[in-house]
This record gives C-alpha cells, sequence and structure tokens, in this order.
C-alpha cells in the first residue's frame, strides 16, 4: 500500500525550503539520478559538490548547470573513482580541505550488471568493490565534518538487495566460483544497506549525532544499466523505458533528496517509491525486508570491510 505520509502525490521537491548556506556531496552527480539531485538542490540554493570519475562529463554537467541557474550557481566537483581506494582517499582529503560543512553525503554513484567478473585495483568484485567499499572508505573519511554539521549520510541502494542470496557471501565474495551479474549486484547493494544499518547501530551506541537514511530510486531511467550492463540486459532495459514500470531520472532523485533535506524521518526504514511493485509511484517509506538488518551478518561484513580496505572507523 502506497504510504501517505506526505500526501496522495507523496514527497516532492515542492516541500524542500530554501537550502541557502547548505552544502551537499554527492557520489556521481554528473548523470541520471544524481544529476538531477544536483538539480533540484541548485534550484533551492544549495552548494552541490559532486565527487565523480569522469572529468569532461563532470566539466559539461557543471556548464549545462550554470546555464541553467546562471554563473553564480555554487556547483563543483572533485575527481573520484569508487573503484580506486586511493581515488578515495585523495578526493576525501581534499573534500576535508576544501569543503568546511557538508549537511549531507549522498551516497549516490553505482554501477549494475556488469556481465563478467571484473575486478578492481585494489582486487575487489568491480561492483562490491565500486557499490559498498568505495563508499565505506568515504563516509568514514567524511564522518567527523558531516557531526560537525549536524548532518546526514544518505545511502542509495537499489531494490535489488532483494535478489540473488540475500545475504553476504563471505566464503567467495569475489565470485570467483559462480559470477553471474545479478546475484553479485545484488550483493553489493545489500552490502551498502547493512553498512548503513549497522552505522546506525554503532552511531546509537557511541553518542554520536549523525542520522544515516536508506532510499532506492525505484525504476528509474538513466544510463546505469546502459553504461555497465551487458547486451541482453541493456536491450531488455530500452524495451522497459518504453513501459509504465519506469520513471524519470528527475522521479528517481527524489528518494535521496528527501533523506537528504526532510525532518522527522525514520532510519530503520527503505525509502522510495511506493506504486506498483515499488518500482515507481508515490515517494515515501516503502518495504524494508529482514535479511537487510540480519544483525550477525552487518557485524561480519563491518569487521570484513575494515580488514579489506584498510580503513578502521573510529566512532
Amino acid at each position: 500500500m502506497p504510504d501517505t505520509t506526505f500526501g496522495p502525490q507523496g514527497w516532492t521537491p515542492e516541500r524542500l525550503g530554501p537550502q541557502t548556506g547548505k552544502t551537499y556531496v554527492i557520489t556521481g552527480g554528473n548523470a541520471g539520478v544524481g544529476f538531477q539531485a544536483s538539480r533540484i538542490l541548485l534550484s533551492k540554493g544549495a552548494k552541490v559538490v559532486m565527487l565523480n570519475r569522469n572529468p569532461e562529463k563532470s566539466t559539461a554537467a557543471i556548464s549545462a548547470l550554470k546555464q541553467e541557474f546562471g554563473p553564480t550557481a555554487d556547483i563543483s566537483f572533485v575527481p573520484m573513482d569508487l573503484s580506486e581506494l586511493a581515488s578515495v582517499r585523495a578526493a576525501a582529503k581534499e573534500i576535508l580541505q576544501t569543503v568546511p560543512r557538508i549537511d549531507a553525503l549522498i551516497c549516490n554513484a553505482a554501477i549494475a550488471q556488469v556481465p563478467r567478473q571484473k575486478l578492481t585495483v585494489d582486487g575487489f568484485e568491480s561492483q562490491l568493490g565500486t557499490n559498498h567499499f568505495g563508499h565505506f572508505v568515504l563516509c568514514g573519511m567524511l564522518f567527523d565534518r558531516i557531526e560537525k554539521t549536524k548532518g546526514r549520510i544518505v545511502v542509495v541502494s537499489s531494490l535489488g538487495y532483494n535478489m540473488g542470496l540475500k545475504t553476504i557471501q563471505f566464503d567467495d565474495l569475489n565470485w570467483d566460483k559462480n559470477y553471474s551479474a545479478n546475484p553479485a549486484y545484488s550483493q553489493s547493494k545489500l552490502a551498502q544497506m547493512m553498512f548503513a544499518y549497522e552505522l546506525q547501530d554503532r552511531i546509537a551506541t557511541a553518542g554520536r549525532s549523525v542520522e544515516v537514511y536508506v532510499c532506492h530510486p525505484g525504476s528509474s531511467a538513466t544510463s546505469l544499466i546502459s553504461t555497465s550492463g551487458g547486451v541482453l540486459t541493456r536491450a531488455i532495459w530500452w524495451l522497459m523505458t518504453k513501459s509504465p514500470m519506469v520513471q524519470t531520472a528527475e522521479q528517481g532523485a527524489f528518494p535521496e533528496l528527501m533523506c537528504a533535506t526532510e525532518p522527522d524521518l525514520q532510519q530503520r526504514a527503505l525509502y522510495g517509491p511506493t506504486g506498483r511493485m515499488e518500482f515507481v509511484g508515490p515517494v515515501g517509506k516503502g518495504t524494508l525486508n529482514a535479511h537487510a538488518y540480519d544483525k550477525p551478518v552487518m557485524v561480519k561484513l563491518w569487521d570484513v570491510s575494515e580488514q579489506a580496505t584498510g580503513f578502521s572507523w573510529v566512532l
């Protein structure tokens, strides 16, 4: 049943007040849902710092946004490749040197349905390495700055967390034995959610003051699958985009914008479209299945993530 907390139309940017003086850091802000989120935040007067892999696309995105909102629009980017931990660390250090406040870190970037097993430069399965490990380190390095601003962390996951094994394959994280695009993607998005919910628990235990929210964009018309998916997956997705089961990239940005700005949200929740199959429709609180916050698995994943990345959180 659709969540009507925000009315029959669900949460929309009309609820978003002036954002002057606030700063939002977003990964993957130069295309798709991330670009639309950046657009809407800029339209409300916010400062937006994008963390993007591609400098050319970032420059083009900034040019388009300044053309729309004027030359004084406060939009910039820091180069960062989530699949390379050295790049993540360098970008985080630059942010700490140049961005005095972070009202929300929006972990938006991802790769999806990589057709054949591919490893990152650090030796991780590419989807887990990019979607989870990269954000794990980024959030840890920026945590104190976010807390100083009484800010938030927004983890953008996917309904894909419900596919595949519905747990973490600890004995073969890289899928050396049985790689398949969808289950590996599912594991990476589940890992992101488990990280977020375990972080919530650790923040509460430590008495820290950062809020952490989890959302998903539903089924949105972006270049995510066409960028990293295989030929068949891309063809199926193209057909889906012609159906009512896919919404615009702008609509796909609503859940992460809501989680970055709306007061009084529940943390142990999953926000996104609440209409047909929760693919599309009014944005609100959706269905959160229990395997996403299986405590022993979350704790083990945290420990494995610290060991794998060489980054130890201090809370």
